[in-house]
């Protein structure tokens, strides 16, 4: 089994990148397109459990798997992801 390398690593270049346009071309160059879609809907799956949308009514608008809507409520119940820092950039 192959050492995994702590999220902080990837983290902190993440911050490292001053601008917006940086970001993105940093999550292209790490992520596969695959990968970047994952993310994309991740982020749509909390937005809206956020909007108080039903775990079965996320998953259809969402177009995932009722399981992958009930990790993202879960996250969110433990305090893990924070909706509210969804729409920062686009203030």
């Amino acid at each position: 089994m192959t050492k995994h390398l702590d999220i902080t690593s990837v983290a902190n270049y993440m911050l490292a990148q001053k601008q917006l346009p940086d970001m993105v071309e940093a999550l292209e160059a790490l992520l596969t397109p695959y990968e970047q879609e994952e993310v994309v809907h991740r982020l749509q799956i909390f937005a809206l459990l956020a909007q108080g949308l039903s775990q079965r009514e996320v998953a259809k608008q969402a177009g995932v798997g009722i399981a992958t809507v009930t990790r993202g409520s879960k996250a969110m119940q433990a305090g893990k992801f924070h909706p509210e820092k969804l729409s920062r950039g686009n203030k």
